[in-house]
């Protein structure tokens, strides 16, 4: 599976560039456009193809946006007319999730920031409201944000009571302060929380989850904050518990990596409390593209829940050690009997995010954000 926006980090021959950009899904587009009049499908799909390969997959976005654009009037109003016009049905309003719509519906979204944002903003901002609702606009409000913040703020205002989710959705994923592949935003990040506020008692999972990712994004920021604002959102009650548990327990996951006691407490987990922790890691020397078999054993004298969490710190050669925080479980002991839980984990070689080195490695165990006992293993 490819993991980045490059089509980079493929595996087993898997291109996910290929896979959303090729002769059917180009073909379907084409299709969509040859509604519009004097509209040449067949010299759009030649171009287009021609195109592709030497390009990466947002690369591959753009150069369909000259390719249509080339066949649109040149003023942006007729532009925008025409682009709307050849959209296909919005995306199904039945669903509740897991549906962002096809690659290669962003083309509206690239031609609004390209031609819109300067001279022509809120017909833009009309482009994007119906666009969002057949391919998430997530990265092109940013532009409008930044360029015009006041005025895209107040259509945002707007959209948090808008009847179709996809465009609900928007107003939080596009606010996000860490928007994987996007552009940075200049916006106090503290702002969408008024957004978001509406949005957490949505009814639609494909909102909430927004919501709590952008929460998550802002535990970087003001974890006091987000904690305040989830307090607050369980005493209004407007949304379904055991939605809002998800959200919080979703919105709080970096936090709770990171040892906050406030995010921890909230999730109900004490860091005062008095609990005996051994751990055990083997072999010992462990080589790389094994598996570090890690064993930790757990007893309390009261009943008590637990978040157990293990960090790797990892050998470098240039003296700068890296870490890394892993899930273990999260778990409820019982007065004075032990529990032990188990993880193999594989260390492996040429991993996409960091590279293992030989070398003295350590493992610590974090119980509810406190660290509780610590091995030592060489990487050979």
């Amino acid at each position: 599976m490819a993991r980045g926006p490059d089509g980079a980090g493929q595996s087993q021959g898997f291109s996910l560039k290929d896979e959303l950009f090729n002769a059917r899904t180009i073909g379907d587009l084409a299709a969509e456009y040859a509604v519009l009049p004097g509209f040449d499908p067949d010299r759009f799909l030649s171009e287009a193809l021609a195109g592709l390969s030497s390009r990466g997959l947002l690369e591959r976005l753009d150069w369909l946006a000259d390719c249509i654009e080339a066949q649109l009037p040149d003023r942006f109003p007729a532009m925008a007319e025409a682009l709307e016009a050849a959209m296909p049905a919005p995306l199904d309003p039945t669903k509740t999730d897991d549906d962002f719509g096809r690659f290669i519906h962003a083309v509206p979204g690239i031609l609004a920031v390209r031609h819109g944002l300067e001279d022509h903003r809120d017909r833009a901002l009309d482009l994007l409201e119906a666009a969002t609702q057949r391919f998430s606009m997530e990265f092109y409000i940013r532009p409008f944000l930044n360029r015009w913040p006041d005025e895209t703020l107040a259509r945002l205002d707007r959209w948090v009571a808008y009847d179709n989710y996809h465009v609900r959705r928007l107003v939080s994923e596009g606010t996000r302060p860490r928007l994987p592949w996007a552009a940075n935003i200049q916006l106090d990040p503290l702002v969408p929380l008024r957004f978001l506020d509406v949005l957490h008692a949505d009814p639609t999972r494909y909102v909430t989850r927004s919501v709590a990712n952008h929460m998550n994004d802002l535990t970087r920021h003001a974890p006091d904050r987000v904690v305040t604002h989830l307090k607050a959102w369980q005493q209004t009650k407007r949304q379904v518990p055991k939605e809002l548990d998800w959200m919080t327990r979703h919105a709080l996951r970096t936090a709770v990596k990171r040892g906050e006691a406030e995010a921890l407490a909230l999730l109900g987990y004490r860091q005062d409390c008095d609990v005996s922790v051994t751990l055990k890691v083997a072999p010992n020397p462990v080589a790389i593209g094994e598996a570090l078999q890690i064993e930790v054993s757990l007893c309390a004298d009261e009943a008590l829940p637990v978040m157990v969490d293990y960090r790797i710190r990892f050998h470098r050669p240039n003296g700068r050690d890296g870490e890394k925080v892993f899930k273990l479980k999260a778990a409820n002991l019982k007065p004075g009997i032990p529990l032990t839980l188990q993880k193999a984990h594989r260390l492996k070689e040429g991993a996409s995010t960091f590279t293992l080195h030989p070398g003295p490695h350590l493992v610590t165990v974090q119980v509810n954000g406190q660290d509780r006992a610590e091995g030592a293993v060489t990487l050979v």
